[in-house]
């Protein structure tokens, strides 16, 4: 049977949802100057907060895979549900803060109810659209970067321009999280041809993360990628402090991170350009690893880039910002068209988990060894990620 194509307005409005659901994901580190002058915080709570929603996230994908919730629940009632779960959590957060320890508590929880929006919404797409994928995928985690990098411009249009104080951050980003679930709730209809619910376990599809050689490579790739890309998202801001303050790093940081959104909805754009006459797949493998061979390389120029002057600094962070997620969608199509047809969910979902306990372990080490080490000396190191996921992502290459 020959699927109808979905509507148009689908994919706008799952780009729109995508980009207010995971606008709660920062709300932290955009804040981070603010509660440290209010509670006395050490400079390093910015990567413990950071990990806590990240374990969270891990939380919530083990969970979601292992009990194929993406696969048995509709799609759209799980989204919904997990972005009111998320907006209730970081409001519940803003009202705790002065107790670091619950803060930590909800912003793992907020984590955990993330894992029923980022991923989910990937695998709604790949039921929407199976043909053009990776161009969906590109505008879909385009979305999620602007969404992470939303908290650092609401920051700073509070402070520079309104003088709110941190608390609104944290009420927009909320607020933003239950339209996400609304727009796909109310707006979204059922896939057009979606594949037959399963009833536990998908461990065959799980299975084939290890055992499925295509498989396998995108999902090693995506791991590389993940070392580095949450850890510098996290450490932009410190970057940026060398030469800004106030409101203009909190801009500048929105820039820098949202400008990933440049390098996924070009990335999807070229693999599909790409995808005319060439082996499925193929045009997103070497997109992908174009863009991680890019970030890679601007790892390995901070000691010179850290010192140059102003054009070059930031051309160079711009560079780093549009490239370090632009590979990511690339990763998420080619584990969706290669993984069992009846177990993308549980797989996605998967992959996402372990590539965000990846991050964890990044953000801590290298948060932590930025309290002794210069960035200029350390940012290098992150090039170690995108080394091994190019290596990886071979077998897709050929």
């Amino acid at each position: 049977m020959q699927a109808s194509p979905a509507p148009r307005r689908v994919l706008p409005l799952l780009v729109l949802a995508q980009f207010f659901g995971t606008s709660p994901w920062f709300a932290v580190n955009a804040v981070m100057p603010d509660l440290r002058q209010d509670f006395g915080w050490p400079a390093a709570a910015v990567g413990t907060l950071t990990s806590a929603l990240q374990l969270g996230f891990v939380a919530g994908t083990l969970v979601f895979a292992l009990l194929a919730v993406a696969d048995r629940f509709a799609a759209r009632k799980v989204f919904l549900g997990c972005a009111l779960a998320s907006a209730g959590c970081t409001i519940a957060g803003m009202l705790l803060a002065p107790s670091f320890t619950l803060l930590l508590a909800m912003r793992a929880l907020t984590g955990f109810f993330l894992a029923g929006i980022y991923p989910v919404g990937m695998k709604i797409a790949a039921q929407c659209f199976p043909r053009g994928l990776g161009a969906a995928m590109g505008l879909l985690v385009g979305a999620l970067v602007v969404g992470s990098a939303l908290p650092h411009a609401l920051r700073a249009l509070a402070a520079g321009t309104a003088g709110w104080p941190w608390q609104a951050v944290f009420a927009g980003v909320a607020l933003a999280s239950v339209a996400a679930g609304v727009l796909v709730a109310a707006g979204i209809p059922p896939p057009p041809l979606a594949p037959a619910r399963v009833a536990g376990l998908q461990g065959r599809a799980l299975a084939s993360i290890a055992i499925d050689r295509r498989v396998r490579a995108s999902v090693l790739g995506y791991f590389g990628h993940m070392w580095e890309l949450y850890t510098m998202w996290v450490l932009v801001p410190a970057v940026l402090a060398t030469r800004l303050a106030g409101p203009a790093l909190s801009w500048a940081a929105f820039v820098v991170l949202g400008a990933g959104a440049i390098g996924c909805a070009l990335g999807g754009w070229l693999a599909l350009a790409l995808a005319r006459g060439d082996a499925p797949g193929r045009s997103s493998a070497r997109v992908a690893g174009a863009q991680l061979a890019a970030s890679g390389l601007c790892c390995l120029a901070a000691p010179w880039a850290m010192t140059a002057p102003a054009p070059v600094f930031y051309g160079w962070l711009l560079l780093w910002g549009i490239t370090v997620a632009g590979d990511s969608p690339q990763f998420s199509t080619l584990t969706a068209m290669n993984a069992p047809r009846d177990g993308v969910g549980s797989v996605l979902t998967l992959t996402n988990g372990v590539g965000f306990a990846i991050s964890v372990a990044s953000i801590q080490l290298f948060v932590g060894l930025a309290q002794i080490v210069p960035l200029a000396a350390l940012l290098p190191w992150l090039a170690v990620g995108p080394l091994l996921g190019l290596l990886a992502l071979r077998p897709l290459l050929r």
